[in-house]
């Protein structure tokens, strides 16, 4: 990959590429992560190749993090360009027992898709980040808007 340039995988860039998504149907991960998956606006990744890929990474352990929140994706790159990676966030219509190691039902999922594996750390562990953070987690829980996502992880961004 080279020269990626890694302030342009901020977490802003990558959910306006993906996309927020409410009401996500389905009563377990296979079903919300083809949902979701459906869902996407137009984006650079095959979404049969997405959501098979997916599904074979959920079938080797699950995503859920804790605290309400899932981070699916493919186990493999599926793009080259890091200017169509892209993290979609998913508001479940009804949580969703996601085999988190807390016990906790998933509520939101965030579908990351890298096109590095140095580049799907990077978000990985911006995403952790925040998910660490009770207020954060919280606010995810309440389903902000769009606006309202972008605006709080861009003050945060911002003093890094």
């Amino acid at each position: 990959m080279g020269n990626e340039t890694i302030n342009e995988t901020g977490l802003t860039t990558l959910i306006t590429r993906g996309g927020v998504y409410y009401q996500v149907p389905g009563t377990n991960p296979r079903d919300l992560i083809t949902n979701l998956v459906e869902r996407l606006n137009p984006v650079a990744v095959d979404r049969d190749a997405l959501l098979k890929a997916a599904l074979e990474r959920e079938a080797l352990m699950t995503t859920a993090i804790g605290h309400g929140i899932a981070l699916p994706h493919p186990r493999n790159p599926l793009i080259s360009s890091a200017g169509d990676q892209f993290v979609a966030v998913a508001f479940l219509e009804k949580p969703v027992d996601w085999q988190a190691l807390d016990g906790e039902p998933v509520h939101t999922a965030l579908l990351i898709v890298s096109s590095s594996a140095k580049l799907h750390l990077h978000t990985l562990s911006r995403i952790n980040y925040f998910c660490q953070r009770e207020q954060f987690r919280a606010f995810l829980a309440n389903r902000p808007s769009p606006e309202e996502i972008i605006r709080v992880i861009t003050q945060e961004e911002a003093v890094w």
